[in-house]
C-alpha cells in the first residue's frame, strides 16, 4: 500500500510485493489454481463418492477469483494513476 500520494522524492518507493511484476505473477499463479478448482469439481462431479466435497473446489475456485479481480483492479488503478500524473 503507498503511504503518501505526492511523495517530496520523486519516484514513490513500492514494496517488492506490490510491484508489477509480483502482480502478474501473482495473477497467473491464481489462474493455475483457478484451473485446479475447475478440474476439481468436474471430478467431484463425475465420482459419486466424492458429489458431497463439490464445496471445495468451488471454495477454491472462488477465493482465487476473488484475489484475481482485486489484483487486476490494483493494477489497473496504478496504470491510469500514471497516466494521470504524466498529463
Amino acid at each position: 500500500m503507498r503511504l503518501d500520494q505526492n511523495p517530496v522524492y520523486r519516484k514513490v518507493i513500492v514494496p517488492w510485493y506490490d510491484s508489477e511484476i509480483a502482480c502478474l505473477i501473482l495473477i497467473v499463479f491464481m489462474f493455475v489454481v483457478f484451473l485446479f478448482g475447475f478440474i476439481g469439481i468436474s471430478v467431484a462431479q463425475d465420482t459419486p463418492e466424492y458429489r458431497s466435497f463439490i464445496w471445495v473446489p468451488a471454495l477454491i475456485m472462488v477465493l482465487s477469483g476473488i484475489v484475481i479481480i482485486s489484483t487486476t483492479i490494483r493494477l489497473i488503478k496504478r496504470y491510469a494513476s500514471l497516466k494521470n500524473k504524466s498529463k
